[in-house]
């Protein structure tokens, strides 16, 4: 049996959601003031997200959802439809906006859905203001639903606006590892993307990819285009595998100082894409686009 926990807030709001299962060998923690993005997650008695090994959330962004834009925006400018646009940078080191515009939002637990094998919470942003540099009215939605070894995010965003927007999605979880050095990635791709001193895509370099890769003393701050919608990660103490729903598929990797995990970020554009418009969506008002990604527990072959 599934349960779903609340711990409220001082406003005795839903602050913080716990999903487990009886044995509590699967376990999801979600923190609904961090824009409901999950801060833990057990499967199979598995510790693949933890914050114990990120710096603090306003740094790592640790599992933000990006929207509506992922990575960087350069200099924080864009033009739409004709309009020139200007977002906050909050990227001061390089002068850019970045991970999007939900990531630190306070999302409202609309309803939880317990079953004997599964749960599953939702829970949403409703953007009404038209604010600097995205000046449109949106909604968006994230449903989390947790088996024993599997965890999906769904999301729904909806163009409630009386004008199309751009956007892209992405999300940003790190996963742990006490090894990575002897910890391997394994997807399929042909191109990563070049970037210049402000981290901005100014061209694409031909690559293959298609095995394993022991990650070793690597250092990733890349951008790939992938050929399949499958990452998989191994490690000395779990396999798993990450997916997505959507039909262009885009992997940013990133190593941080410490080693003790890796961020496997799946995106549906690269960086700075209001600008160069690479993967790039427009939602039409009354308009709606869902997506969602899987991390499966798998066996180590």
């Amino acid at each position: 049996m599934f349960v779903v926990n609340r711990k409220e807030n001082k406003d005795q709001e839903p602050q913080i959601i716990e999903i487990f299962n009886s044995s509590q060998s699967c376990f999801a923690k979600i923190d609904l003031q961090l824009g409901g993005s999950l801060q833990e997650l057990r499967l199979d008695s598995k510790s693949l997200i933890s914050s114990d090994h990120v710096l603090p959330y306003q740094e790592s962004y640790a599992s933000a959802v990006l929207f509506p834009f992922v990575n960087r925006i350069e200099q924080g400018r864009y033009s739409f439809d004709g309009i020139n646009h200007e977002l906050n940078i909050n990227e001061k080191s390089q002068s850019n906006a970045l991970h999007g515009l939900v990531y630190n939002k306070t999302f409202k637990l609309e309803y939880e859905d317990i079953k004997s094998t599964s749960a599953s919470v939702c829970m949403s942003y409703i953007e009404k203001n038209r604010i600097k540099g995205f000046p449109f009215s949106y909604k968006i939605s994230l449903t989390y639903r947790l088996t024993n070894s599997t965890l999906e995010l769904q999301v729904d965003v909806e163009n409630s606006d009386e004008k199309a927007f751009p956007f892209s999605l992405g999300w940003h979880p790190y996963f742990n590892t006490s090894n990575l050095f002897n910890s391997y990635l394994s997807f399929k791709s042909y191109k990563k993307f070049v970037v210049n001193e402000s981290m901005i895509p100014t061209a694409e370099e031909t690559i293959i990819i298609e095995g394993p890769i022991q990650i070793k003393d690597k250092s990733f701050d890349d951008c790939f285009i992938l050929k399949t919608n499958k990452v998989k990660l191994e490690t000395p103490d779990y396999a798993m595998e990450l997916s997505s729903s959507s039909e262009e598929n885009y992997l940013q990797l990133y190593t941080p100082n410490n080693r003790k995990s890796i961020a496997i970020e799946p995106q549906t554009a690269p960086a700075n894409s209001f600008n160069n418009t690479i993967g790039l969506k427009v939602l039409k008002p009354n308009s709606k686009h869902s997506l969602s990604w899987n991390i499966k527990l798998i066996n180590n072959e």
